[in-house]
């Protein structure tokens, strides 16, 4: 155990966390949807019936789609790009260890093993970080759309205006209000992660510069 915890204690806890979330906002968004039931004379449902509403399922896809696209964004935006004294950039003009070429260690026996195997494998799997991360942001972004117009139309009927379908309810204000109210606090906090790493340290994180170096000097 104590090795497990050595190893493993950032997952652990970070999964941990997720789970407690998870919970927290299953228990809570239930309240809150028997709550408005009541208010408009429906009937409550149990916690598993809740779980299969589409208030549940569009509160959840919502948020995941926008953490993966913020993911994705960053694993591409910062191969690419540089912020000078930042400790999640690269070095300006300095080669990265990241930016090795792959092939030329095909002869190591420890390397993974589509890079011993070459050829369209190893191709996909020098970028499979930012693709997996993008077609996770696609599958919630689906299921966003296809849980989340049940409770659009619950929405719209209570409302007096008629339900639509899943093409009306994604190319609508609604949706998209739901979407970028998400995306846009995601991106803010990369801003935030990026430059405030060049003036502030946390010393021990591989997210932070060494607290002595300075404030302009990039961290390779």
């Amino acid at each position: 155990m104590k090795h497990l915890w050595r190893n493993y204690g950032l997952s652990i806890v970070l999964f941990a966390l997720f789970v407690v979330s998870m919970v927290g906002q299953t228990w809570s968004g239930w309240r809150v949807y028997n709550e408005e039931q009541r208010e408009h004379g429906g009937a409550s449902l149990n916690l598993i019936a809740y779980v299969r509403t589409g208030h549940f399922g569009e509160a959840t896809f919502e948020n995941w789609e926008s953490e993966f696209l913020q993911m994705a964004f960053y694993v591409l935006l910062t191969a690419r790009l540089y912020q000078l004294g930042s400790s999640e950039s690269k070095r300006p003009g300095v080669p990265a260890t990241v930016d090795r070429d792959p092939r030329e260690a095909a002869g190591k026996g420890d390397a993974p093993w589509p890079v011993r195997r070459g050829g369209w494998i190893l191709k996909v799997y020098e970028h499979s970080l930012s693709a997996t991360f993008g077609l996770l942001f696609v599958i919630s972004f689906t299921l966003h759309g296809t849980r989340g117009v049940a409770e659009y139309n619950q929405q719209q009927i209570a409302h007096g205006q008629p339900a639509g379908d899943l093409a009306a309810y994604m190319t609508s204000a609604q949706f998209w209000f739901e979407s970028f109210q998400n995306w846009q606090s995601e991106f803010l906090s990369l801003v935030a992660m990026v430059m405030l790493s060049i003036v502030l340290r946390e010393r021990g994180s591989p997210e932070s510069k060494p607290v002595d170096a300075a404030v302009w000097e990039t961290e390779d």
